[in-house]
């Protein structure tokens, strides 16, 4: 059993293959192994892994899986101590995931990440990107009113962040998890018996939702996810966007840590930041969301909710006060983000019982 499995969802990510597998097979740190699951390959990407890297495990359902459910797939099929999870636009320093495995000697840690700088263009080496000190996150900070935001990003990073912190959260974008927080917070799908064993599950035909047992050099075709396991990691009603940040909330609620590791370094492209200035600079927050592909802001807007729903302990007039105004904003600016409206309130029910649940766990823990 590999001590790290490595993770990346990859969704038309050619571009980004060669300089970030790469990254990763040049770590200090041995005893890992690597999967890649494919969400899409218009761009040919997916061959281009199997000729260059071809020690990668790869999986192929088929379709856009998404990133909640290419993630749980591995965390439900694999057995590793912990998961390190590598955005397809993240490059990994060599020493990143020696660092991070550090925090995990506190065995309340459940998540931690490091430092991640910002990238623009691929055509420059790491040398260049080690010039550049725009920070993308040392971690995610989530306030009462439910806004989540990723802590010292776009600022010059001058040694404000330098020390092991403890954090509300841990982005997606390069974080690592350990197995056994992972299967202490894990949620019973709604709808799917919680008595089926996990050779029933490996053995169902992909025609009935299941996954075929993973093995090494090899692609998994096929159909995946939507019922092939009995609970679910990150959420996977919530597809993409604050998948993250919910399961991260989640860890603290039952009590473990989230941590950022300072010595750990990343560099992110990031594909939907925060605009900078955030909301005080008001013309540059209409052209970075206007900017955003319209299923993104959609995506951004269901989940955010759902996220404060599921697991604030209480229900803030910060949140009501937030939220109003955004939805002025929305009427006003980006009135297309409103059809996302029919999978909410369709959802909505779904999310109160995970709230509940949730709850109910935290409580026995």
């Amino acid at each position: 059993m590999p001590c790290v499995t490595i993770i990346q969802v990859i969704y038309n990510s050619k571009r980004f293959i060669e300089p970030v597998f790469e990254a990763i097979f040049k770590q200090t740190f041995k005893d890992f192994n690597v999967v890649a699951v494919i969400a899409g390959n218009n761009d040919g990407g997916k061959e281009l892994l199997m000729q260059k890297f071809p020690q990668v495990e790869i999986i192929d359902p088929g379709y856009n899986i998404g990133f909640a459910t290419g993630h749980n797939l591995v965390f439900a099929e694999l057995t590793s101590d912990f998961f390190q999870l590598v955005n397809p636009d993240m490059i990994m320093e060599p020493n990143y995931i020696e660092q991070v495995l550090k925090a995990f000697d506190d065995p309340k840690v459940g998540a931690a990440t490091g430092k991640l700088y910002q990238f623009k263009d691929l055509g420059l080496k790491i040398e260049d990107f080690r010039a550049n000190k725009i920070l993308d996150t040392t971690g995610v900070v989530i306030g009462k009113s439910g806004r989540a935001r990723d802590r010292g990003q776009h600022e010059a990073d001058n040694g404000q962040y330098d020390s092991l912190t403890l954090v509300d959260a841990v982005s997606g974008a390069g974080c690592m998890y350990r197995a056994a927080a992972l299967q202490a917070i894990r949620c019973r799908k709604i709808g799917v018996s919680e008595n089926r064993s996990s050779a029933e599950l490996q053995s169902s035909p992909p025609s009935q939702g299941g996954v075929p047992a993973a093995a090494p050099n090899r692609t998994v075709q096929g159909a995946v996810g939507g019922g092939g396991w009995s609970y679910e990691y990150f959420d996977e009603d919530f597809h993409s966007y604050w998948e993250d940040v919910d399961l991260s909330w989640r860890m603290s609620n039952a009590g473990w840590k989230n941590i950022f590791v300072p010595s750990a370094i990343g560099y992110h492209g990031r594909g939907a930041g925060s605009s900078e200035g955030g909301y005080q600079h008001i013309v540059s927050f209409i052209k970075h969301h206007r900017a955003l592909n319209p299923r993104i802001r959609q995506l951004n807007y269901k989940n955010h909710i759902f996220l404060y729903i599921k697991n604030s302990p209480y229900f803030y007039p910060q949140f009501f006060i937030r939220e109003f105004f955004m939805l002025c904003y929305i009427l006003l600016f980006e009135i297309s983000t409103l059809k996302v409206l029919p999978d909410f309130f369709m959802q909505l029910p779904k999310m109160w019982q995970k709230r509940k649940y949730k709850m109910h766990i935290a409580k026995i823990k």
